[in-house]
């Protein structure tokens, strides 16, 4: 590249760092638990219906909601996909008028600057932040129109704070629910949900799971369950959609790994978890690299980056990741990066990305259809939500989960690598079925109809 090119993309590169923050981890269909797979199909319709007649309309839909009172509990705030996930609804509800307040049930001690960092962001933006413990926010919660609840962990927050008083509040909770695993799965936690006026989550796979899980091991029901699919937003949009500012991204994330223009780079974007699958994607590009050896393929040099690092934590499991690159001595094939909300930079210079989360696999998974925006195909498990966002040999390649997984990947991995249009081609289609359905507008109006449906449970309580 010109020299001009890399000063320039270094002058621009803090600005857009800035400007291009993107969550990573709402909207498409509403499923009532209850009902026969006929009656799911009518009732989507029917909200289809809606959201169409709609969108001819310039207003947001969310506009109802001005001066609304919500309130917000998260479990914890951290860069994972559920409490910046419930921020970026605070954003969308305090654009329309709302005024939204917001405690943090797992509070750290010692001063931690990412909470600092992300209250400050709410604060900026509008967004009280109280202690989760109280009579300010007993007070809040009993005057709210409306209680968040984020996934299924924060229901400790209900008993703690609300004591003998939670019962005034439970008609009028939202829960939103994103987690899969096993763990979560206790009395404790989710006791109170089936008097709350609803649940929403993130995929069909995880509503049926939860639906079967909770009746079969605790004994309990599931209250009305809205099924909900993740939406892009509108700045990480922006940034897919403007060529230079790519470009300009583009060149300088590769000028700081190393990689050439012309190198393929495999991505995997998710904090660094076995649950995330991080280990059997670095098998399977090992693999990958002794197949186009066997095969004596002609192809430009394959890179991978893992996106999500905390080297701060020490985890072992980031350990083994590091230790197996070093043993296979592709340590100039492997780069790790740390935990980030500015995801588009990586998007913007990568050319697959890999969504490899393990066992039941991603409840929806964000980054996906974010690299969809970036015209980008996606090598996904076939499992969980990412069966509802891939489509098998047309936006993506899809493996198995487990290590089973590892060959079908590590296949998949070189067939993109060998066959260019195909990437491409599978990126393009990507991109549209973003348009046709995962934006941010999609999500508003959608998310709209829940917070209505709610909001008339809890007016009738």
């Amino acid at each position: 590249m010109a020299k001009h090119s890399v000063v320039m993309a270094k002058k621009k590169w803090p600005l857009m760092l800035l400007a291009f923050l993107s969550i990573s981890t709402v909207m498409v269909l509403f499923l009532r638990p209850n009902n026969s797979c006929n009656n799911i199909k009518s009732f989507e319709q029917q909200q289809q219906d809606q959201i169409l007649a709609s969108s001819t309309s310039s207003v947001n839909p969310l506009d109802f909601m001005k001066s609304k009172l919500v309130l917000m509990v998260s479990h914890e705030l951290s860069l994972s996909g559920g409490p910046l996930l419930l921020m970026e609804l605070a954003f969308l509800l305090r654009a329309v008028g709302s005024d939204v307040v917001w405690v943090t049930n797992q509070y750290p001690a010692e001063h931690d600057q990412v909470i600092y960092s992300l209250e400050s962001k709410m604060l900026d933006r509008g967004v009280q932040v109280l202690p989760a413990r109280g009579e300010k926010a007993v007070d809040t919660a009993l005057k709210a129109d409306l209680v968040i609840l984020n996934t299924a962990v924060a229901g400790k927050w209900l008993d703690a704070v609300l004591k003998e008083k939670v019962n005034l509040v439970l008609p009028k909770v939202l829960w939103w629910i994103h987690e899969m695993r096993g763990h979560y799965f206790k009395v404790e936690y989710v006791k109170h949900l089936p008097f709350v006026a609803g649940a929403m989550i993130d995929s069909h796979t995880t509503a049926q799971y939860w639906k079967n899980r909770t009746r079969e091991r605790l004994g309990i029901k599931m209250p009305e369950t809205y099924v909900v699919h993740l939406g892009n937003s509108k700045e990480l949009m922006d940034v897919a959609e403007d060529s230079v500012a790519k470009r300009v991204l583009r060149e300088h994330v590769r000028e700081s790994l190393g990689v050439r223009n012309d190198d393929l780079l495999f991505a995997i974007i998710n904090s660094v978890s076995r649950g995330k699958g991080q280990d059997l994607f670095l098998h399977a590009f090992h693999e990958s690299l002794q197949l186009i050896q066997e095969k004596k393929l002609k192809l430009p040099s394959l890179h991978a980056i893992v996106v999500g690092s905390d080297m701060n934590a020490q985890t072992k499991f980031e350990m083994e990741l590091r230790k197996f690159v070093i043993e296979k001595k592709i340590q100039d094939r492997i780069h790790f990066v740390n935990k980030t909300l500015a995801v588009a930079p990586y998007l913007a210079s990568i050319d697959v990305l890999v969504q490899n989360s393990q066992a039941r696999g991603e409840c929806f998974g964000r980054i996906t259809i974010e690299a969809m925006a970036f015209l980008l195909p996606v090598l996904g498990t076939a499992a969980g939500g990412t069966v509802e966002i891939v489509e098998n040999g047309t936006t993506g390649l899809l493996h198995p989960v487990g290590k089973v997984g590892v060959t079908p990947l590590a296949r998949n991995i070189v067939t993109l690598a060998t066959h260019v249009e195909k990437r491409l081609t599978m990126g393009k289609k990507g991109s549209e079925r973003v348009k046709d359905r995962f934006l941010e507008h999609h999500m508003s109006e959608r998310i709209a109809l829940v917070l209505k449906d709610v909001l008339r449970k809890a007016s009738h309580n």
